[in-house]
């Protein structure tokens, strides 16, 4: 039976949803129940001839640390001038987020779904994700930065030549009361079509 109240909060839930900087999130992060739900809503997206063109890299605990090191050894590489206060930086960022969740863009061959498609289901896979965890009543945010397309980054991460990073999205709990930013004026983004003359 169409229930109204529970229609109107997915509705409210998906107007007011906001990325919220990692810097400012944090612990608890989902526990591994929650971080399951989670995950379920991110595979569960448009996926044309049901090729899975994604998966999924946890961040938790100490593996964040490590993955920091990793940066900050790759970022002295690529920029040797960088000072200790900036690769401390590097190191530090999966340290902003009590989880962090990687998701990897895979083309899977395919005569069904064109490629473009399967990028597409990569990031539906990411809002799924942030809407999960948004009502769930955690603080999240789908991040790229310079490690989401470096080479060396994506050899430490195990991706395929036919792999890539969609996104690190980050989850903790919210310290600073929600805001609001400009959103685009549906005018100046909807028209009608009309057939050509």
């Amino acid at each position: 039976m169409f229930n109204l109240s529970r229609s109107q909060e997915t509705i409210d839930l998906l107007l007011t949803r906001r990325s919220v900087k990692p810097f400012t999130m944090a612990a608890p992060g989902p526990d591994a129940g929650e971080l399951e739900t989670i995950l379920r809503a991110g595979a569960r997206v448009p996926d044309h001839g049901k090729l899975a063109p994604w998966r999924f890299i946890l961040f938790r605990d100490g593996a964040r640390a490590s993955f920091g090191e990793v940066l900050r050894k790759r970022f002295a590489e690529v920029e040797p001038g960088a000072n200790e206060d900036r690769l401390k930086i590097e190191a530090g960022r999966l340290m902003q987020a009590p989880v962090v969740v990687a998701v990897i863009s895979r083309i899977v061959p395919s005569k069904k779904a064109p490629e473009w498609e399967q990028i597409l289901s990569a990031g539906a896979s990411c809002q799924n994700m942030l809407v999960a965890a948004t009502a769930l009543g955690f603080a999240c945010s789908w991040l790229t930065e310079w490690y989401a397309y470096d080479a060396g980054i994506a050899r430490s991460l195990g991706l395929a030549e036919n792999e890539r990073v969609a996104g690190f999205i980050y989850f903790g709990s919210p310290t600073l009361p929600k805001d609001e930013r400009e959103r685009p004026v549906l005018a100046d983004i909807c028209a009608d079509w009309k057939p050509p003359v």
